[in-house]
């Protein structure tokens, strides 16, 4: 420190403060000395600085070399793992699209197509059913309304008027109350579906023909629809048969000791095809 209170420089050069030569050259010694430990200082300094600046240099490289690695490991895996900006953008447009997709659900719902009937459960299929038969009426059972209505049935095939049906269904109540009847005289008779047995000669079946007559095989005369067809194909031989009276209609054919009790069916034979057939079919 100087007497002015100045601190003096320990690397500055001194003043020399005599004039003899040894004086000096001591000073110019100590001056050198002073001046060499202040360079080598300052390059000390100089390459410190300089070798922080080449690490920061060196790291700033290695991040940026890291950074272009990642970026071509990316590139390489065909668009790869998307960055962490990517990856967020991309779960923002998943969130949305789920957004949208429940708000359309309910019209896709409304709008969607009905199932294949063939991927279902199969429908269930009601059976036609079946025609139901007509209530015996005019005091008949079920047995003699089945006979009436295979009359009627074989007279309509025919094309028989109705009141062809009614003159029909009346003789038969008359010769067989309306049973397919059997002979006790004829037992191949009974050989086939009857019900009931009768004496009067050999006659059989719904209007009692006899085969013997030329009415047809005894088997025939027991089938219902073979005897009908018989009576009204000789019904419609008897001329003027439609303006007559019942009884002497079925007289015509039939030829009966009784000829005036077939009249007294008439009223229960009209009811029982009127069951069986409505007026106006």
């Amino acid at each position: 420190m100087r007497d002015d209170g100045t601190l003096d420089d320990p690397y500055a050069p001194s003043t020399p403060t005599t004039g003899t030569e040894d004086g000096t050259s001591a000073e110019r010694t100590t001056a050198a000395s002073r001046l060499r430990a202040y360079t080598r200082d300052l390059t000390g300094r100089r390459r410190a600085q300089l070798a922080l600046a080449t690490g920061v240099v060196c790291c700033l490289g290695l991040t940026a070399v890291a950074q272009v690695r990642n970026e071509s490991a990316d590139a390489s895996t065909g668009g790869g793992s998307p960055s962490s900006a990517a990856l967020a953008q991309r779960a923002e447009q998943q969130s949305a699209s789920r957004g949208l997709d429940r708000a359309a659900s309910p019209t896709a719902t409304a709008t969607a197509t009905p199932a294949d009937p063939d991927t279902t459960a199969p429908a269930h299929t009601v059976a036609p059913a079946r025609p139901t038969r007509p209530a015996p009426v005019a005091g008949l059972d079920r047995d003699q309304m089945r006979n009436a209505e295979a009359i009627v049935r074989t007279g309509r095939k025919m094309g028989v008027p109705r009141r062809g049906l009614v003159i029909a269904v009346a003789t038969a109540m008359q010769e067989s109350n309306l049973y397919n009847v059997a002979s006790g005289v004829l037992p191949e008779s009974q050989e086939y579906p009857h019900q009931g047995v009768g004496w009067d000669h050999d006659s059989v079946g719904l209007f009692q023909q006899r085969s013997s007559s030329g009415w047809g095989p005894v088997g025939r005369l027991m089938d219902p629809e073979f005897a009908t067809r018989q009576f009204l194909s000789a019904l419609e031989q008897v001329p003027g048969w439609e303006g007559m009276r019942l009884t002497d209609a079925a007289q015509a054919v039939q030829v009966s000791a009784y000829p005036e009790h077939y009249q007294q069916h008439e009223w229960r034979a009209t009811r029982v095809v009127d069951a069986i057939v409505p007026a106006g079919r």
